[in-house]
């Protein structure tokens, strides 16, 4: 057995080989849920743009997501403990399905807000059971490679999403089908690999979701920051481009390059973290390359080369805070632990979802339009202080 040490100084078994059903039926699961994301938040923005809401209405009930997860997480392992991980995933699927044609039968804006919170909470426990799986389905030396590849699958689902859309349209009943259709599909992957679903049923060494937090901070806090920066990235670039002379195709093409660098280094990232003894060496140096990129990132408007690379490199790397910190935790923790320290990183994720757009917003306001860099830089150089602490504080 490969064993490694975790947070409570105990040794962590885990498998001798990569479980291969339990890995692809928990990517396949997640990676088609993901699919469904794509399309829908798009198609959500899109009809409240046509019914004529204002941009502050529109942004405020695309950020119950954020805080839908929030209110869901606590919730979700008792649930997995109670009745299985399989059952529990396939309880979401069918809550996220049916809300999601909830929109299309209850289009009053009252009903939208409540429609995300639900919505959003039955994908929240989708993504923690299934990043759990996989996490569990792998060993030590090949955990970073498997979260690499989802990781990798993940962004190419989200691609997905809205391709489709583009192809179907936004009009009538069909988008919303074919979302829900996907949703519901992506529990077969999950019900064939039944048999390998791992064990929920042990209650974890703490109960309270914030002790993990405190537990393997530098998993839980990359989650945030990544949390913070992508979100921000994805709701105000497309303003901080516009207002350094970018059209709509040039930033929807800077954009296309952040994607691509996210989809192309997470399998090397993954496969470098499996290399090292510590990964927290690996997560410190993502930061700090998206520091250094946000910070250039104003002097680089001029120049579209390096503006493309860079984005192409800082896209890629800093998304690795996600897969390498996933890793971090798997090697740190085992079994339930590791299944409430999983929901611990998804609630700090989506903190930095409702955080990180506000702060770098506020900013812009007073600092327009590098107070966008200023503000991105600045969350990257305090995990990078956070990692320097962790060194000192292991050294001593």
């Amino acid at each position: 057995m490969n064993t490694a040490e975790n947070a409570f100084g105990m040794p962590v078994k885990g498998p001798e080989k990569i479980d291969m059903a339990a890995a692809i039926a928990a990517i396949a699961t997640i990676s088609s849920v993901g699919v469904a994301i794509g399309l829908s938040f798009p198609l959500l923005s899109i009809l409240l743009e046509q019914r004529a809401y204002s941009s502050t209405l529109i942004g405020a009930n695309t950020a119950m997501a954020g805080i839908a997860s929030m209110v869901a997480v606590p919730f979700v392992n008792p649930l997995a403990r109670r009745v299985g991980l399989v059952n529990t995933l396939v309880l979401a699927a069918i809550v996220a399905a049916v809300s999601l044609m909830g929109f299309f039968y209850f289009p009053g804006i009252v009903s939208w807000f409540a429609l995300r919170i639900v919505f959003h909470g039955a994908i929240t426990a989708s993504f923690v059971l299934s990043e759990f799986w996989i996490n569990t389905s792998a060993p030590e030396g090949k955990r970073g490679l498997i979260l690499g590849i989802y990781a990798t699958v993940l962004s190419l689902g989200f691609a997905a999403g809205p391709s489709l859309l583009a192809i179907i349209g936004s009009k009538g009943v069909m988008p919303f089908a074919v979302g829900a259709a996907i949703i519901a599909a992506s529990t077969i992957p999950a019900i064939l690999a039944r048999a390998h679903q791992p064990n929920t049923r042990h209650a974890p060494q703490s109960h309270s979701v914030m002790r993990y937090i405190l537990l393997v901070p530098m998993a839980t806090i990359a989650a945030f920051v990544f949390g913070a920066v992508e979100q921000a990235g994805l709701a105000l670039f497309p303003v901080y481009g516009a207002r350094n002379g970018f059209d709509e195709t040039g930033v929807a093409l800077l954009l296309m390059v952040l994607a691509l660098g996210n989809v192309v280094l997470q399998i090397p990232l993954g496969m470098a973290s499996d290399r090292l003894r510590d990964r927290r060496v690996l997560l410190t140096a993502c930061a700090a390359v998206g520091a250094i990129g946000v910070a250039i990132l104003p002097y680089a408007m001029d120049h579209l080369v390096v503006l493309v690379v860079g984005i192409f490199i800082w896209g890629g790397v800093t998304a690795g805070m996600y897969t390498v910190g996933l890793a971090h935790l798997g090697a740190r923790l085992s079994g339930p632990d590791l299944a409430q320290a999983n929901a611990a990183f998804v609630l700090c994720y989506a903190i930095g979802m409702v955080i990180g757009p506000q702060l770098v917003g506020i900013t812009m306001d007073l600092h327009d339009p590098d107070g966008f860099a200023w503000a991105m830089c600045g969350l990257f150089a305090v995990y990078v202080l956070l990692g320097v602490a962790r060194f000192g504080r292991k050294r001593a």
